[in-house]
């Protein structure tokens, strides 16, 4: 799988929790390719995959978005984060779309993913959506 993308690795989507899984969906990596071609600048992904003994998650109720393998963080800010926002929003694969852009520059990012509503998260993630953290 990993093979058919251009732009990203399997290590850059890994769960940060120590288990190191990446089971993201191809598809919704396909279009972070075109979206990362676009963009004609590297992309940093500060969070990828999470499965359910990550921190983040662990403390949800219900699944977030990054345990399907359809989201991502990517680290961002000022006009590149409006570039790359404009772009995803090109995809209508993307229905899910968070800002950060308070803080250190180094803790600023858009997260997107692909989640929809006829994915067995549909009921408690109401997509397309759009939200500031």
């Amino acid at each position: 799988m990993w093979d058919d993308i251009e732009f990203f690795s399997e290590h850059e989507f890994a769960c940060k929790c120590g288990c190191g899984n990446a089971p993201m969906d191809l598809g919704f990596l396909k279009v972070l390719d075109k979206i990362r071609r676009d963009f004609a600048k590297p992309l940093k992904v500060s969070s990828g995959y999470r499965c359910s003994e990550h921190p983040i998650e662990a403390r949800k109720k219900k699944p977030g978005a990054h345990s399907t393998g359809l989201a991502c963080d990517l680290l961002v800010h000022g006009q590149e984060a409006l570039e790359v926002l404009r772009l995803a929003l090109s995809h209508p694969q993307i229905q899910g779309v968070g800002i950060q852009q308070k803080g250190k520059r180094s803790q600023r990012f858009v997260h997107l993913d692909a989640v929809d509503q006829s994915s067995h998260l549909g009921g408690h993630l109401a997509r397309p959506n759009i939200w500031s953290y």
